[in-house]
């Protein structure tokens, strides 16, 4: 084996381990958010909350670096505006709770961009009905909503278009994000209860988050394991993709 092919090899495997231990850093870090809300430990619910995102997209970035591809440009920023409505959210004032939804429409307009870019519309005909079943959900939805949301109906129902749009947009792409699609209008559904005043769930805010942790984890490895169905890999790269971790 010569020295480059060694140094190679080296290099791979550190790019495996960080993309490895920052996947498991975003699994620790979601388990201890989630075990926050149940137990009220509301300072670990605090100081979680806000590295989600990161850690996610840090390993996003780390993994599509070990396969030997450059993540999609714009699923880093996605995760890092939610990573910012994340933290504005748990402000508890009016005009942070509209700057945090901003941050969100900002991620949903990356991932439905991103989501286009790959051919989400590829399929028109299950474009067709996926848009219809979401569009019905949507008008639904938001007619149930709108009497009780007071001076928050508009944004609710235009946040709302955005993010059922990433829903259809992300059914184009496979399961993996078409899951994650649906996950993340379901979390958000749970809170726009909540802003109607609607009886809640046992467990209200856990499976909020519960839902969009998992929201944001299948969109991302969906794009990414999409990305691995377009490119044809080099030996050394079908070699790192089999040694990464199940995402």
């Amino acid at each position: 084996m010569s020295i480059r092919t060694t140094t190679r090899a080296a290099g791979l495997g550190g790019r495996l381990r960080s993309a490895t231990g920052l996947l498991g850093g975003f699994a620790a870090t979601s388990a201890a958010h989630l075990g926050s809300i149940l137990s009220g430990a509301s300072v670990l619910r605090n100081a979680t909350k806000p590295a989600l995102m990161p850690l996610l997209a840090a390993h996003s970035v780390s993994a599509a670096t070990a396969a030997g591809r450059e993540a999609p440009k714009l699923l880093a920023p996605a995760l890092l505006a939610s990573a910012g409505g994340d933290v504005l959210l748990q402000l508890k004032d009016d005009t942070a709770f509209l700057a945090g939804m901003g941050s969100f429409a900002a991620a949903h307009v990356c991932y439905v961009t991103m989501f286009v870019q790959r051919g989400a519309f590829t399929d028109r005909r299950r474009t067709l009905v996926v848009a219809a079943a979401y569009a019905a959900a949507w008008v639904g939805l938001v007619g149930q909503l709108w009497p009780d949301l007071g001076g928050l109906k508009v944004p609710v129902a235009g946040y709302s278009l955005l993010l059922t749009s990433t829903a259809v947009t992300s059914a184009g792409l496979g399961w993996r994000t078409g899951l994650g699609g649906a996950l993340f209008l379901l979390s958000d559904t749970l809170i726009a209860t909540q802003l109607a005043k609607w009886r809640e769930l046992p467990g209200h805010q856990f499976w909020i988050m519960a839902t969009y942790v998992l929201a944001q984890y299948l969109l991302a490895s969906g794009i990414l394991r999409h990305e691995e169905r377009q490119e044809p890999q080099e030996p050394h790269e079908q070699q790192a993709l089999l040694a990464q971790p199940a995402v």
